[in-house]
């Protein structure tokens, strides 16, 4: 059976594709420096899946520590999680930002060249979609980036499809998520982010159980239908089952292929916080802010090509993402 690099393994959307590969019979090798992740969620995964991945604890950046991974491993595929994501902080941090993402995946490119290893599934955002396009997005569409994190998502892109035409044996699939929420049902796997939580839905959790005061919510005068931003949530087991489809791709065409891994559904904020306080029972206080800058009005996905390509849909509803996303937070935030 196949053995997969799992860069950011015990990272939040790393963590659940690691139990849908290790269900499905692959061998998995974790590499992680636990930046924004906790080693914890490795013994999670082999207690879900009932065997254990194999961990490197190591940086992208370090060329040696990643050469020696495919030196001690016969990696057959590599699915790239590993990098920073906080669109705010990537305005703050530019340079570290461009060091890691860009860098990193350099050094690991780099070494699957040496090493032979061909097949390479990528974590993009639909972010690389910007400003100026419309709603729903499709991969046809021009990319472009409204912070440095886009910006690192977009020529990691560029990069992939240049080494896919340089060399016709590589594969990369460029998976762009739109929101990753919810948990693993067992309540063992979920998000649970160093500090203030950047994203809407673990802040909205900490509301739920007491840690924060009160939610923000930038701007209720959007043209949608409560004047609050709509979204594209999907359920974090959706996408990690996404992942394993995106291998399988992988495994039979060559090339690189841009697939959006979202619902086709959009959800206002409102709408979360309504659900989010049905899942918990408890009322989730928030006050309107100001916009923010670069966010947009609608951002949700138009999936024909992940169920063409992949035969993947998202299954999990609204409802689903808040109740499994409250079990992990009372099981893990209120202790």
């Amino acid at each position: 059976m196949s053995t997969i690099l799992v860069t950011g393994g015990a990272g939040f959307i790393g963590s659940h594709t690691c139990v849908e590969l290790l269900q499905k019979g692959f061998d998995v090798v974790v590499m992680d420096n636990f930046s924004n992740s906790k080693p914890e969620a490795l013994n999670s995964i082999a207690k879900i899946a009932g065997k254990p991945v194999k961990l490197y604890k190591a940086d992208m950046t370090d060329r040696d520590a990643v050469e020696n991974i495919f030196e001690n491993e016969s990696i057959d595929a590599v699915i790239h999680f590993a990098g920073y994501k906080a669109v705010g902080e990537s305005c703050q941090r530019p340079l570290e930002y461009y060091e890691n993402n860009i860098a990193g995946t350099l050094i690991l490119l780099h070494a699957m060249r040496k090493y032979g290893c061909k097949k390479f599934v990528f974590s993009s955002s639909a972010t690389v979609y910007g400003m100026n396009n419309t709603v729903p997005y499709r991969e046809d569409m021009p990319t472009s980036a409204t912070s440095p994190y886009g910006s690192t998502k977009v020529m990691i892109e560029e990069m992939l499809k240049d080494i896919c035409k340089a060399d016709p044996a590589f594969t990369a699939v460029l998976l762009r998520y739109f929101n990753p929420i919810g948990a693993h049902k067992s309540a063992l796997l979920g998000e649970n982010p160093a500090g203030i939580p950047n994203n809407l839905v673990p802040y909205i959790a900490q509301v739920a159980c007491g840690k924060l005061e009160k939610l923000s919510i930038y701007g209720d005068d959007y043209e949608t239908p409560d004047g609050t931003g709509v979204r594209d949530y999907i359920h974090v087991v959706d996408l990690a089952k996404g992942h394993l489809a995106a291998l399988e791709y992988a495994s039979a065409h060559t090339g690189a292929e841009a697939i959006n891994l979202g619902t086709g559904k959009g959800t206002s904020v409102l709408e979360i916080v309504r659900a989010y306080e049905k899942a918990s029972g408890r009322k989730v206080p928030y006050t309107i802010a100001p916009r923010r800058d670069g966010d947009i009005a609608f951002c949700y996905a138009d999936t024909k090509k992940a169920e063409e390509l992949l035969g993947w849909h998202a299954e999990k509803t609204i409802d689903e993402m808040c109740a499994d996303s409250w079990r992990f937070t009372e099981k893990n935030l209120e202790k």
